[in-house]
């Protein structure tokens, strides 16, 4: 990652969420999906304790002996729901990406309490997410009044966030951090993706200038927001999912825990009818959202180009 097109001024957005109805909070989270797909979210309803009991969920998972978390591996998981991994897509990639993680695909508090790893406390990361939908349902209501989508009936929500993942990502300190990246540069395939990261920092939004990269600096008790290429497609374009990177680190550990809130897998995903309906022309078509997933990681992560599989 080239540092002279860093901004060191630049700065996403960064939201009161105390009074979360008020028009002008809704105004100006509506406007940082439009012209950002980043921003920051402070005085939220998610508390601070459940934050830190999460961090320190992630921090027992990663501390465990190599061979006790390989039993989570691809090769090994009693599940596809729980995946141990490094990097994003091995077998594509010319050169590995500076991070392991762990994968917990949320189907219900049941095969959690079975599947999950209890070494991570399965219930604080279900507390984690929880706590969350509630500042997610927030968040999308606002975006669709935005969007004049006044009411989110059952069938909307479930299109919007019917299927949940939670990743515990650990990015070890790298011994040559200029010879590798934490993350490369991708957009997210979700509808929103509701990250909680440490105090360490690292993490890159591209800005509006085309080249330029913006840090987004930790805030202790905030969630970083993104939009993804779902809600950029049902938007049509509205809302904006856009890359982001993570360095790597050469004196600390980091950890980040994203929620990635998606469509369910056998959902169709284009420009919500509301949209057309007003005359509005899509740019996207109608695409199975299993297939837009299975796309996405069938490579390397590229910039934005898993947006094009879905573009008119």
């Amino acid at each position: 990652m080239c540092m002279t097109n860093n901004i060191p001024q630049g700065s996403i957005p960064i939201i009161d969420m105390s009074n979360w109805e008020d028009p002008k909070v809704a105004k100006s989270i509506c406007d940082a999906a439009s012209e950002w797909g980043f921003f920051q979210i402070v005085n939220h309803d998610v508390p601070v304790e459940v934050l830190k009991n999460v961090k320190d969920a992630t921090y027992n998972f990663f501390r465990l002996p190599a061979e006790v978390k390989n039993k989570y591996s691809k090769e090994h998981s009693s599940s596809n729901n729980v995946r141990f991994g490094t990097s994003f897509t091995p077998q594509a990639e010319k050169a590995l990406e500076w991070k392991d993680y762990l994968s917990l695909f949320y189907v219900s508090e049941e095969e959690a309490f079975a599947l999950w790893p209890s070494v991570c406390r399965r219930e604080q990361v279900l507390d984690y997410m929880k706590k969350s939908e509630v500042v997610i349902k927030q968040l999308l209501q606002v975006l669709m009044k935005g969007l004049n989508v006044d009411e989110i009936d059952e069938a909307k929500e479930s299109l919007l966030m019917g299927s949940m993942r939670t990743n515990l990502n650990y990015y070890p300190k790298c011994p040559n951090p200029k010879l590798s990246v934490g993350v490369g540069r991708h957009s997210d395939v979700s509808t929103l993706t509701i990250l909680l990261q440490d105090e360490i920092g690292g993490l890159f939004v591209r800005g509006n200038e085309g080249d330029d990269w913006i840090h987004v600096p930790p805030i202790k008790g905030s969630l970083v927001i993104n939009v993804g290429d779902a809600l950029q497609i049902m938007s049509n374009g509205r809302y904006r999912s856009v890359e982001h990177r993570v360095v790597a680190n050469g004196s600390n550990n980091r950890i980040s825990v994203p929620i990635f809130v998606n469509p369910r897998p056998t959902d169709m995903i284009g420009p919500l009818p509301e949209l057309v309906a007003n005359g509005e022309k899509p740019i996207y078509k109608q695409v199975l959202y299993s297939d837009y997933v299975k796309h996405f990681f069938r490579k390397a992560h590229d910039g934005k180009k898993t947006v094009e599989f879905a573009e008119l």
